[in-house]
Order: C-alpha cells, then sequence, then structure tokens
C-alpha cells in the first residue's frame, strides 16, 4: 500500500470529529498525519487528541495555543505569574509529561517536499524568507496591509488575506482562520472549518509524490470534512453579543 498524506486543520480537543475524520478516510498505519497546529484547548477533551496524535506518529505544527500552555509553563518555572482562561488552565493542570514533551518539541513549520508543501499553522508574511519569518507571525497571523505588512489586531479586518498576496512557492497549508472558514488560494490552502464552533474537521489527503495542484478546483476533490457533533465553544463575537 502506497503511503499517503494527511494534513489536519485545527482540531481544539475535537477528539471524536478526529477519529470519524480519520475513518472516514480509511487512515492506515502506513499514512502519515500532519497537524497544523491548536489540536488542543476549547474543546471537550484535548488529551484525547494529543493520544491519538503520539500513536499515529503524527507531526504537529505548533499553534498559538499550544505556544499559549509553553509560555505559561516557561513562566512558572523562573517564577512569573502569568494569567490563563478557564479552558486553558484545565488543560494546562491536566497535562501529563509525554504532553509537554510533544508540544515542546513541535515545529514552526514542517515541509513536506514530495509534496511541493509547506505546512504552518496561521501563515506567512509573503515575500520574507522563511528563516526570516517571525515567529509570532507564523502562529498568528490572518491579514496583511496593502504594503505587506502584518496588520494589527484592531485593524486587521480591514487587511489583506495574507495568502492573497502570497505567491509561492511552496504552497501552504494552514489553519487559524476559523473565521474565514476553508480558504483555497492560488499557492495556499487554509484548514480551518471552525470543528470546535459547530463547523467541520476538515483533511488534504495527498497520494505517495503527488504535489498540491494549483487548480483550485482540483485541491477541493482532495479535501475530506467531518461536521462537528455540536457547538463546543462560543467564538468571542457570539458571546459578546449574548
Amino acid at each position: 500500500m502506497k503511503t499517503r498524506t494527511v494534513i489536519i486543520g485545527d482540531v481544539h480537543g475535537c477528539r471524536m470529529e478526529l477519529e470519524a475524520l480519520l475513518d472516514r478516510i480509511h487512515f492506515g498505519s502506513g499514512d502519515r498525519l500532519v497537524f497544523v497546529g491548536d489540536l488542543i484547548a476549547r474543546g471537550p477533551d484535548s488529551l484525547g487528541v494529543l493520544d491519538i496524535a503520539r500513536r499515529t506518529g503524527a507531526v504537529i505544527v505548533r499553534g498559538n495555543h499550544e505556544q499559549k500552555l509553553l509560555d505559561w509553563r516557561l513562566a512558572r518555572r523562573v517564577g512569573e505569574d502569568v494569567a490563563l482562561g478557564r479552558t486553558h488552565m484545565e488543560v494546562a493542570r491536566a497535562m501529563r509529561d509525554v504532553d509537554w514533551t510533544l508540544l515542546e518539541t513541535s515545529p514552526l513549520w514542517f515541509d513536506l517536499r514530495e509534496h511541493g508543501a509547506r505546512v504552518v499553522h496561521a501563515g506567512v508574511l509573503p515575500g520574507v524568507p522563511m528563516e526570516e519569518q517571525n515567529p509570532h507571525t507564523l502562529m498568528h497571523i490572518r491579514t496583511c496591509g496593502v504594503r505587506g505588512d502584518v496588520t494589527k489586531k484592531k485593524v486587521r479586518a480591514h487587511g489583506i488575506p495574507w495568502a492573497v498576496l502570497y505567491a509561492g512557492a511552496p504552497q501552504i497549508v494552514f489553519g487559524h482562520n476559523a473565521l474565514a472558514g476553508l480558504q483555497i488560494h492560488p499557492w495556499a490552502t487554509g484548514l480551518d472549518t471552525g470543528c470546535v464552533y459547530g463547523g467541520r474537521l476538515t483533511a488534504l489527503v495527498l497520494h505517495e509524490g503527488e504535489r498540491i495542484p494549483r487548480s483550485m478546483t482540483r485541491r477541493r476533490e482532495m479535501l475530506v470534512s467531518q461536521a462537528a457533533q455540536r457547538v463546543y465553544f462560543e467564538p468571542a463575537k457570539k458571546r459578546r453579543a449574548a
């Protein structure tokens, strides 16, 4: 059996949906699993998701939620007091040594050269060499200004999605932006379809040696998704409105 590479969007503790998605694509022992980050927090079973990642030998690209827990742990080690929200604190207190090791060894990006692809959590600043990208950008960027600079949080609604300006190569597969949903651009594919918010969990499935096509129609044919069983976490805008 030929090896496939399966790249999965933000899981956020949705273990049941992850298991259902892996069953749907008939994930086997010869397949390779890559997560775009944000495996944890907000959903019901973060540790269960990490168990699956460990059992499958998956690559976890570091997301901003993993980084948030790592920053908290480092601060505690040096005697600083860093606040965590309730959902993140619940995960942090439950984490086992093997879980921390999994997060600490997660890369900021992962190259899949045989597929002509690079996996990163949030994205890149177009025009900047990968080695010069700010780690914060890789885990947080959503939009850019017209000059290609990172838009600040308060004004990012007026920015341009970074993937619109990114002209590759390589093809980039990313997550992080559930509000935008599935994103398919000429040189980038966004897989965060908001499972934890009641949306879907989405995977990009690549066969051995298959390169990600620039054709957006062909790329859609490579996607498999699993509907969320329910809404686990309300987005901030809905919580404020309530």
